[in-house]
């Protein structure tokens, strides 16, 4: 089959559909009966989550376009206006569906579980309405802003993703006119309040709008209460940075910042049975339009239950056999970490491995007298992260500390300015950025000179430097001094620092240079393998596929008798089951207990297999528009732990979902194999590990010095 075949959009799937499968993928695992209760409660609130994003930044960008005027097709043949009605139609199918779980599915089960969520205010007790009524009193009205509108104060500007409630009040004197009201629910209060209970009774909560509308009344004195009913507004908030117009990257992203709060109005949530005068008077001001109202059956923005989630007295609800983080056996606690990576290369499997070891790397470098300078790059940091400290106190101590910390990471760039600005205090050298790149890699550099001259440390992984998503997020990492791969990761740091691109590289492949030719490259040989008759296998697991060069290539060298096995947590636009290429190219989708992060490629190469892992997807973004490292991994004991990985995963029969040939993603069945949780077996492998290690070091015997005459 001619490559101009796969020119074709029909060979393509829509991004923004596939990404709602993908949603619709961590939908089943809250309507899994087989999760405990509180884990589907997790769930639904990640999906809700997702898909306050997804408006925010991908739907917000389609409509951008179709202000704009802008009808290009994507590669699936759609234009934006075409892909906005499409996702309209889903989307509201989407969130009818979250509701149906949330009422039919979790909310009835929980009194049984020892938890009554009141769902109404007029469902209260005389008793729980006293306490709910007090505490009103002495912990909300203090904090509330009323806000009515008439010729002398005009309609308020309402914050993204604020829960708010609308109200039409009258005068309790004058005339039957009818005026608009508003209140926010303050999001510095906990949502969830508890109503207290004597001891072995069901406990018992309430939400916190609820008890606002109760007492509504009491904030506007001089009126009376026609209706009252809450609403929600998403806003445009994908930041839009003209970089050559800004002379201060770093104020430019303070002031869009700023912006993101009031962009435009894209979508609007309400209760379902709003009142249609309410309604007519939040649309008009807002300026949506009935395809962006969502009319729900229930609690406005399901996020609060992660809230329910955090919950103290609910363990037995929640999943317990993933174990925590273990040890990394071949970094034994306070090692030399420096003597152990001269020894050999280490692959570092998160969160099944502790991400200790990273941080240590940083820490130990910054504290030891012979490291001279320590590079890193920075995307995404937790809230108080010990990498950051560990880089300030480096530099305190004399280090060449510098450090690439990314402004335009989405939704981070307030917490990375943050950073920024305390790792310059503390000395560091901080870089923000390329112009018009976004740097993804991660990537750090120790320069330490030692007996026999300078050699170069270098952490390289898949996710971020990120202590606390490294307990969520499953990601590798390789901490090696192979000096090949010393020399580029210097070449990479005076690129990013200076400007300065080698001539030539050893070991790394980077975005936006050469990545892509690369990957290219890697497919087509496995395509000429097998046309010449070996054997051609290529397994890659990412979180999106959407890089239409790259499924072309793999359409071509699937319809050449390439093996392809593909794992896409996300957004995947390549089909399967078409013409000419048939069983030889699958799509499997694992959603489960940790969020899957890694990127990890196996390419057999006629025998002498080569495996590699990278902070890149198969994204257009990714590979031209960003800085991304992707490296070797060449010790056979780390490649045999990658396949291990790979076909785990491969095998997995309970959280994976299989691509079928009509675009629906269906459940895989451990009926006949058996039960296999890949991220289970995880666990049990890394404890394992650790047992072992702990049982050769136990068993070793010392043979006493013998002295001879």
């Amino acid at each position: 089959m001619s490559s101009s075949v796969y020119d074709d959009p029909g060979y393509y799937s829509n991004r923004e559909l596939s990404w709602v499968l993908f949603n619709k993928r961590v939908l089943s695992e809250a309507r899994d009966e087989n999760n405990p209760l509180f884990e589907r409660l997790k769930f639904l609130s990640i999906t809700a989550s997702n898909l306050d994003e997804f408006f925010m930044v991908r739907v917000a960008s389609l409509k951008d376009m179709v202000h704009a005027g802008y009808t290009r097709e994507d590669i699936s043949g759609m234009t934006p206006g075409e892909q906005i009605a499409a996702l309209s139609q889903v989307t509201h199918e989407l969130v009818d569906q979250q509701y149906v779980s949330y009422n039919q599915e979790l909310l009835p089960r929980l009194p049984g579980s020892g938890l009554r969520v009141i769902c109404r205010h007029e469902d209260l007790t005389e008793k729980e309405a006293a306490y709910v009524d007090k505490f009103y009193e002495q912990n909300v009205y203090p904090v509330l802003t009323p806000m009515a509108v008439d010729s002398s104060r005009p309609f308020p500007l309402i914050r993204n993703k604020s829960l708010n409630l609308g109200a039409l009040v009258k005068k309790k004197e004058g005339d039957d006119d009818l005026e608009f009201a508003t209140v926010q629910v303050p999001s510095v209060l906990n949502r969830i309040v508890e109503i207290p209970v004597r001891e072995g009774e069901v406990r018992t909560v309430i939400l916190l709008e609820e008890i606002i509308e109760r007492n509504i009344h009491k904030l506007f004195l001089n009126y009376d209460i026609v209706c009252t009913y809450p609403f929600r507004i998403m806003r445009n908030a994908d930041l839009t940075i003209e970089e050559d117009e800004a002379e201060d990257l770093l104020k430019e992203i303070e002031r869009q910042l700023k912006r993101r709060q009031w962009g435009q109005a894209i979508r609007l949530e309400v209760e379902e049975g709003i009142d249609e005068r309410l309604l007519e008077i939040i649309e008009h001001e807002l300026g949506v339009t009935e395809d962006e109202i969502y009319r729900i059956n229930g609690p406005l923005d399901l996020t609060f239950l992660m809230k329910m989630y955090g919950l103290e007295g609910f363990d037995h609800l929640k999943e317990k056999r993933y174990l925590p983080p273990q040890p990394v056996p071949d970094l034994p606690g306070e090692c030399d970490i420096f003597e152990k990576i001269r020894e050999k290369d280490i692959l570092l499997f998160h969160p099944y491995e502790t991400f200790s070891p990273v941080v240590d790397f940083i820490r130990q470098a910054s504290r030891d007298k012979d490291v001279l300078a320590i590079k890193q790059t920075l995307y995404r940091v937790s809230g108080n992260s010990p990498i950051i400290a560990a880089l300030a106190q480096a530099a305190e101590n004399g280090k060449q500390v510098s450090v690439l910390v990314e402004l335009k990471a989405r939704f981070d760039e307030e917490n990375n300015i943050v950073w920024a600005k305390m790792l310059e205090k503390a000395g560091c050298h901080v870089i923000y950025g390329l112009l018009g790149l976004k740097t993804h890699s991660k990537i750090t550099l120790v320069v330490r000179r030692e007996e026999d001259g300078i050699r170069r440390y270098v952490h390289l992984g898949t996710g971020n430097y990120n202590d606390a998503t490294a307990k969520l997020y499953t990601d590798v990492g390789l901490l090696t001094c192979t000096p090949s791969i010393g020399e580029d990761a210097t070449a990479v740091f005076n690129m990013l620092s200076g400007y300065s691109e080698p001539l030539s590289w050893n070991k790394l492949s980077l975005a936006p240079l050469w990545l892509k030719e690369r990957f290219l490259f890697l497919i087509g040989r496995e395509k000429a393998n097998a046309l010449s008759g070996r054997e051609g296998h290529i397994i890659a697991k990412v979180n999106s596929l959407c890089d239409k060069d790259v499924i072309r290539a793999l359409y071509e060298a699937g319809a050449a008798g390439v093996k392809i096995e593909l794992i896409v947590r996300g957004v995947c636009c390549l089909k399967t089951g078409l013409e000419g290429i048939g069983e030889n190219i699958t799509v499997r989708s694992i959603v489960g207990n940790f969020l899957e992060h890694s990127r990890i490629f196996y390419f057999e190469n006629s025998g002498k297999p080569e495996y590699y892992c990278a902070s890149a997807d198969w994204m257009p973004r990714n590979l031209e528009r960003r800085v991304e490292i992707m490296f070797p991994i060449e010790r056979p004991e780390l490649q045999k732990k990658l396949m291990t990985i790979l076909n785990m995963q491969l095998e997995d029969t309970v959280k994976a979902h299989v691509l079928k040939a009509d675009g629906v993603y269906e459940k895989v069945s451990g009926k006949e194999k058996g039960a296999v949780n890949s991220q289970l077996e995880f666990c049990y492998m890394a404890k394992e590990a650790v047992r072992q290690q702990e049982q050769m070091v136990n068993s070793r015997v010392f043979i006493p010095e013998t002295h001879h005459e």
